[in-house]
């Protein structure tokens, strides 16, 4: 190949960091590609930290984030910004992943600008506007502007087909999260807390889930801290305060609950590795816990993820107390419960998505007769994590 090809890699949020690591390391190993990783900054020193656990440095930091900062005044700052940077690298492709509103405005700013934008993660979608709030309408907007789409799961691209967009440029990949996560699991120790009794590892920080749906978790959480009393509780806050206030006024006396701030990926990993079981209303541990054999309760009404709830290792409880607290009691009661949602099976990935991201670009990028028919979907029924 006689000409290098510009791309230009996305990442605003500490989730988007982990996911598009790998991808831009696949990418910064190609001899055809010269890779701009590009920080909006919407979380940004926990972003420039993940980054840096494998090896990734931002090229171009456009720092957006201001404090008390609404959705319109952060949409509005990212589309005058990314418009006047996207302008002066005049990318031959732009990648970015999921469903933030980094995601949502890089897509349109492409459009406009008539640039390839390629979405890592596509067709996600739970099929209500409002849940996830506002992620729900960022990845449809993305979903129907996008030139290339990576859909991590033949569910996802199911998605997408049904809402029309053309079947020839939807490629399943996988999910690049596990690629991330087997990384940093083979070198990464268990974490400490709790010497050898149960840990349950908690998230909880979405929108949606602010005011009485957090309260409702929170009870739920003090009533297991209660019942069973060798359980450690690892709770890593938001610094929101429509989490940490909360959060803290309701679980800070409670010995057993650690109520710790946010880790860095690698830390993350270590309490995955360490917990006996997931509460959270993360998209991420969703994909990545049952990778590493932990059952996840989500406390969320609804989720885009549908695939791991199928296979068994997820269950959706809501956030209603009574149910939280029914269906860990079980998971920490019961081990035939227990051992059959944490069997390790992830209907996610294999650890390849990267690489197959790569090729699809590359396909796009230099075309040929083939085209993207060339590359191949990945097949669930034929790998599994690790295999």
């Amino acid at each position: 190949m006689n000409m290098k090809k510009k791309v230009v890699c996305i990442v605003g949020t500490r989730p988007e960091a982990i996911k598009m690591a790998p991808v831009i390391l696949a990418f910064q190993r190609c001899d055809w590609a010269e890779t701009i990783v590009l920080s909006t900054g919407q979380h940004r020193q926990i972003l420039m930290q993940t980054l840096s656990d494998f090896g990734v440095q931002v090229d171009l930091d456009l720092d957006i984030m201001q404090a008390n900062q609404s959705l319109a005044g952060l949409t509005g700052r990212l589309f005058l910004q990314l418009d006047e940077t996207l302008e002066k690298l005049a990318p031959d492709l732009v990648l970015a992943q999921g469903d933030t509103t980094t995601v949502m405005v890089a897509s349109v700013v492409c459009f406009y600008r008539r640039i390839m934008f390629g979405h890592v993660e596509a067709g996600l979608r739970t099929g209500n506007l409002h849940q996830p709030f506002p992620e729900e309408f960022n990845r449809i907007v993305t979903g129907r502007i996008s030139a290339l789409h990576f859909a991590p799961t033949q569910l996802s691209k199911d998605n997408l087909v049904a809402e029309g967009i053309d079947p020839a440029a939807v490629k399943i990949t996988g999910n690049t999260v596990v690629d991330a996560l087997l990384d940093m699991a083979a070198r990464t120790e268990p974490a400490s807390f709790g010497d050898t009794g149960p840990l349950v590892l908690v998230t909880a920080h979405r929108r949606e889930n602010f005011g009485e749906p957090l309260k409702r978790i929170c009870a739920a959480l003090r009533q297991l801290h209660d019942e069973f009393p060798d359980l450690t509780l690892v709770y890593p806050v938001h610094p929101n305060p429509n989490v940490n206030d909360v959060v803290t006024g309701l679980l800070g006396d409670l010995p057993r609950v650690k109520l710790i701030a946010p880790v860095g990926y690698r830390d993350m990993v270590a309490l995955l590795k360490r917990c006996t079981l997931v509460i959270t209303d993360s998209g991420g541990l969703q994909e990545e816990a049952p990778a590493l054999s932990k059952p996840v309760l989500v406390v969320r009404e609804v989720t885009e993820r549908p695939e791991a709830v199928a296979a068994g290792v997820v269950k959706v409880v809501g956030t209603d107390t009574a149910s939280i607290v029914s269906e860990a009691t079980r998971l920490l009661r019961d081990p035939a419960y227990f051992s059959q949602m944490s069997r390790g099976d992830s209907p996610y990935g294999d650890g390849q998505a990267s690489g197959r991201i790569v090729a699809c670009a590359q396909a796009a990028l230099f075309p040929s007769a083939a085209g993207l028919s060339a590359t191949a979907d990945w097949d669930l029924s034929q790998s599994r994590p690790g295999a």
